[in-house]
């Protein structure tokens, strides 16, 4: 017949690696909780998330009360066995060894890993939970806890560790909130997660990426002949456009054709007419954010302006419609040059515009064409080659192989993207 002590103690020590596989999962749980989950749950009036967000706020008192009943939970069984090792063999080395690998053991798998892997897997779900005895515990134990953190602190202090000095841990960097939206795929539709990774890009983007270049843009010329603006007029698919006297550079204003289309029905068009309509341009320096624009275009209430450079000279128009669309995607228009639709042909490759942005040919074809100087295809190709290209010239940028169709005015006009190999 067994003998009875023998089974309590036998009982009491696996009471104890129970125990002790409780407090290491605690540990675990609280220290992988997602906080910004706890958050929202303790928003809608959750108490035990509410409660584990005070303990993860005074995280070395948890750690202590956590530690202190683990190791004496440890440390009792460890004495328990070698008791029972004693009992059973006596005080033979080899017994009191054996014991304490086998203690080691017990404590390892069922008291450390195990526990601590369930507790990593589930630690939302059990950290509203472990939350209630573990802020008793805190409560009752809260004097020796105390005791023992001022040696922590002063350990802490001696190594140049100030407490509560360290790195935010709330903190999340731009790179991080990316990382985020990114993995929380099953979540957010493709399309919401498209709109929140092309916010975070606004701080980094300018005006100049987002722009139509000065060569791209549409306008009159109020030296043309009245019959050849009026037909430009009729025919321009566009709500505002540039005014020009001459030359590009010589800007006028912008023309609100709704504000013509009232003149012509009481009076024929005139190059004075025009020239009272036009109103004055609103400049808009390149090197100016994204973001910052479009809070500026609210402010002053408008919805385009003339990029220029740091000596004034035209670089290009930006409207609010292409800010915004840099955020959501392009929207459904029927302007002619809607290429929305670029993709790689069966052949592997793509006819292209020379000025296309090069921003939203790497978005829409998976290139790496670098942007961090000319903002189109025609610019990069002619710093490439430190020259105007000739029809059939062929070079490799970044990986890609390109080929110029044609070349119009000194500037690409086409060209064929080839898709790189992997």
């Amino acid at each position: 017949m067994p003998d009875p002590a023998l089974a309590m103690q036998l009982a009491a020590l696996a009471l104890l690696l129970v125990f002790s596989g409780l407090f290491s999962m605690s540990e675990t749980t609280m220290m992988a909780a997602n906080r910004y989950r706890l958050r929202s749950m303790a928003s809608n009036g959750h108490h035990g998330a509410q409660l584990a967000l005070d303990l993860l706020g005074q995280t070395e008192k948890l750690l202590g009360v956590i530690l202190l009943f683990n190791n004496l939970i440890n440390a009792a069984a460890a004495t328990l066995v070698s008791v029972i090792t004693i009992q059973l063999f006596g005080n033979e080395r080899w017994a009191l060894g054996v014991g304490t690998l086998l203690v080691t053991f017990l404590i390892l798998v069922f008291s450390e890993i195990t526990p601590k892997v369930i507790g990593a897997r589930y630690a939302d779900r059990l950290a509203v939970m472990y939350a209630f005895p573990l802020a008793f515990l805190l409560r009752v134990t809260y004097f020796a806890i105390w005791f023992v953190n001022l040696f922590v602190e002063l350990i802490l202090r001696v190594i140049r560790l100030h407490p509560g000095k360290g790195d935010a841990s709330d903190a999340l960097s731009t790179e991080e909130l990316r990382a985020m939206v990114l993995e929380a795929g099953h979540v957010i539709p493709h399309k919401h997660r498209s709109i929140l990774l092309n916010m975070f890009e606004l701080e980094d983007i300018t005006v100049e990426d987002v722009m139509t270049p000065r060569g791209a843009i549409e306008g009159i010329d109020l030296s043309d002949p009245i019959e050849e603006i009026a037909q430009q007029l009729a025919t321009s698919y566009h709500t505002r456009l540039l005014v020009f006297d001459g030359e590009n550079d010589d800007v006028v204003g912008i023309l609100h054709l709704r504000r013509l289309l009232g003149h012509s029905i009481d009076s024929d068009l005139t190059h004075e007419a025009l020239h009272e309509m036009v109103v004055a341009p609103y400049f808009v320096p390149a090197e100016t954010p994204v973001y910052s624009q479009l809070q500026f275009f609210q402010e002053n209430r408008q919805r385009m302006g003339l990029v220029v450079d740091e000596y004034g000279e035209l670089l290009g128009l930006v409207t609010i419609d292409d800010i915004i669309e840099e955020m959501v995607g392009k929207f459904t228009t029927s302007s002619p040059d809607n290429t929305d639709t670029l993709s790689w042909h069966e052949d592997g490759s793509v006819l292209v515009d020379g000025g296309h942005n090069l921003r939203d040919l790497n978005r829409k074809l998976g290139l790496n064409l670098p942007t961090d100087g000319p903002k189109t295809l025609n610019g990069l190709i002619v710093e490439y080659l430190q020259d105007i290209p000739e029809t059939g010239l062929s070079m490799r940028i970044a990986s890609v192989p390109i080929e110029v169709v044609q070349t119009q005015d000194r500037l690409v006009k086409t060209a064929r993207l080839f898709k790189p190999k992997e």
